[in-house]
């Protein structure tokens, strides 16, 4: 490894750098979105080559210096691409939003400590493979692409991943709590009273850690819109609360456990698996949240068996857990975790990542449905 030192730089131009590149990382991240669905589109690949480019231009401007060759060979292979001399691939995707993930902690420990570690020999590794990338050699491409992935982060398996999209919802919005969950009717009745009262108690949950807060809105706001794009195979009432109590039983849990940075012994995994039988225990009494409860304590069972806590398989595993397992590990993936593996992701590669997992951990039709929303979806958001 060898250590960048920059120029005595004023505080306020890298912070204004940084937030320069997280724009255009935001920028970037949606404009891939929109290539998953229309590849050819060149205003989009424009818009990529042009974020690339003066990311490159603004490194440039304040010497830092070891990022500028990767930055301009993958602007020379967007060159490439909106000249319509390449194809577009979710590969190239996964190549462009790490390369910005690299120039971010770059940029960031310069400001924080006035210098950066970086390869120098994985740099120099991924530029000769990138410049590899011509418009003589298209069949060699994906491979090529998927080499230089690996590189980068060699825990992806660079596929292909994103399906289509459907036509977002149209939600309405009269103000009412419910409602940005995506649950309309009588707010008065007893069952949406029960919700709004689960909602209220998961609050103070969820400011025990810092990692959590907001989570349970999330959560229910995205399971009930791919419930409602699927037809509500699942009551929308016991799937809401189910999104906002199946956690419940973290809160019981040691914080020093929860916030732990290294790996889990195996008696604190244990303990932390524990959560799904006390979350369930909250409903238990409650005879009209029976469907709820089963959503709950089922939400880590995966069809081939292999989850907890009964090691249930995929005719047994009700629809509810089959939805909120996908939309669970969607919101752990992206937002930040104690564990280091547990970073945050970029929405759309967390997307991907979860089309990559195993077989036989999440259910096929309602990973379907997940991957056809989130192309739509994602495009509202940030």
């Amino acid at each position: 490894m060898q250590t960048f030192r920059h120029d005595d730089l004023d505080t306020d131009i890298l912070n204004d750098l940084l937030e320069e590149i997280n724009e255009l990382y935001e920028a970037s991240e949606q404009t891939l979105i929109e290539l998953e669905i229309k590849p050819q589109d060149n205003e989009l690949q424009r818009a990529l080559f042009r974020s690339i480019h003066t990311i490159k231009g603004d490194l440039g401007l304040v010497n830092f210096t070891p990022m500028i060759p990767l930055l301009q060979h993958v602007e020379d292979l967007l060159d490439y691409l909106r000249k319509g001399q390449i194809r577009y691939t979710s590969t190239m995707s996964d190549l462009v939003l790490l390369t910005m993930d690299r120039v971010k902690l770059f940029v960031q420990s310069c400001i924080q400590s006035g210098s950066a570690q970086y390869d120098e020999g994985l740099y120099q590794l991924l530029v000769k493979q990138i410049a590899r990338i011509t418009p003589e050699n298209l069949a060699e491409h994906e491979k090529l692409l998927a080499e230089s992935v690996l590189l980068l982060d060699p825990t992806l398996d660079a596929q292909p991943a994103i399906e289509a999209s459907l036509p977002a919802a149209k939600e309405e919005n009269s103000g009412h709590a419910l409602d940005n969950i995506g649950l309309h009717g009588d707010h008065d009745d007893d069952e949406h009273r029960d919700i709004i009262f689960f909602r209220e108690l998961m609050e103070p949950v969820e400011r025990r850690s810092k990692y959590w807060q907001g989570r349970g809105d999330r959560i229910a706001r995205l399971a009930l819109y791919l419930n409602k794009l699927k037809g509500n195979p699942v009551e929308p009432n016991q799937l809401a609360v189910a999104c906002y109590v199946h956690d419940f039983g973290m809160a019981f849990m040691p914080l020093k456990v929860l916030h732990k940075t290294t790996p889990l012994e195996q008696t604190e995994f244990n303990l932390m698996r524990s959560h799904v039988y006390k979350s369930a225990r909250l409903l238990e009494h409650l005879d009209q949240w029976n469907e709820a409860r089963k959503i709950v304590i089922q939400h880590h069972e995966r069809l081939d068996g292999s989850g907890y806590p009964l090691g249930l398989k995929d005719a047994d595993i009700c629809e509810g857990a089959k939805l909120l397992a996908i939309i669970d590990t969607f919101d752990a993936l992206t937002h930040a975790r104690a564990h280091d593996t547990h970073t945050k992701r970029p929405k759309k590669r967390a997307v991907m990542e979860i089309n990559r997992v195993a077989p036989g951990q999440f259910c096929p039709e309602w990973l379907k449905v997940f991957n056809q929303a989130m192309a739509s979806l994602l495009l509202r958001q940030e």
